[in-house]
């Protein structure tokens, strides 16, 4: 692991802790950022992990044979674990210990690629509404840009001040339960107040997993890469589960992908 190289101010950790996001210029070089995009690249070219289900598509029915609208990679530091030895790692971890305390741990990694003239967004949604309705969590999400992030190719937007509530009403992208993405109930009106985050590559945006927010469409020429890395303190049972029936309704081909997977693990050798 390498050693980080920066460190917030105080006033940084406490526009984090009132707003629910912070905006950094720079978490790692320009030449790492270089080397990432070579590797982000190979790994959606081959759909890594497609059979594990770590390989899916957020806003559409994610067919094998379906053009993906915005194919995203789970945990793809499995499949290219110099991933794992960059500065940026160790820069994110660093500010995460800052924003939450020393007994933060590693949540995972998750890749997003938007392609050229896509239409697909990414709507507002909050990522707790993904998570055991049983337990209680208190993370954050730190979301780097491979190249320019801006208004035109999908940078992030945040609700300040949306993470001191609790979760909000979601259901699947379109109300179609085959969908694994998720969208908040009436977003019009919970969203007046929103702000954008353009970035320069390397860059990052922190937000906490309750705090709304959205990426628009890529409108330009070039894919918009993301790379997110996710911290957080360890979760806590709730005394009574909540009620995130959305999750319930959900009829997915990446949960049968999963599941499969799953399956074929525990098989034993000589069946397999």
């Amino acid at each position: 692991m390498r050693s980080p190289t920066i460190e917030l101010t105080s006033e940084q950790i406490a526009f984090f802790h009132r707003e629910g996001y912070l905006s950094i210029p720079a978490l790692t070089t320009a030449e790492e950022v270089a080397q990432m995009c070579d590797i982000y690249d190979h790994l959606f070219q081959v759909k890594a992990g497609r059979d594990q289900g770590d390989h899916l598509d957020l806003t559409t029915t994610d067919e094998d044979d379906q053009e993906p609208a915005l194919p995203q990679i789970l945990n793809p530091s499995k499949y290219a674990p110099e991933l794992k030895a960059t500065l940026l790692r160790a820069n994110a971890e660093a500010v995460a210990r800052q924003l939450l305390g020393p007994e933060i741990i590693y949540r995972g990694d998750h890749a997003i690629r938007k392609p050229p003239r896509s239409g697909a967004a990414t709507p507002w949604h909050q990522d707790e509404a993904y998570n055991h309705p049983a337990m209680a969590y208190d993370e954050i999400s730190i979301w780097i840009p491979l190249q320019p992030a801006t208004l035109e190719n999908g940078c992030m937007w945040f609700v300040p001040r949306s993470h001191t509530g609790d979760i909000l009403p979601h259901h699947p992208i379109g109300n179609n339960p085959r969908i694994i993405g998720l969208e908040v109930d009436d977003p019009e009106s919970r969203t007046a107040d929103a702000v954008a985050c353009p970035l320069p590559p390397g860059g990052a945006t922190v937000h906490h997993c309750k705090t709304l927010h959205y990426t628009g469409p890529n409108l330009s020429s070039e894919p918009r890469r993301a790379y997110i890395l996710m911290f957080g303190l360890p979760p806590k049972p709730l005394e009574a589960a909540r009620n995130f029936y959305w999750l319930e309704q959900q009829r997915t081909k990446w949960q049968q992908r999963v599941q499969a997977a799953r399956q074929a693990q525990h098989q034993p050798q000589h069946q397999r």
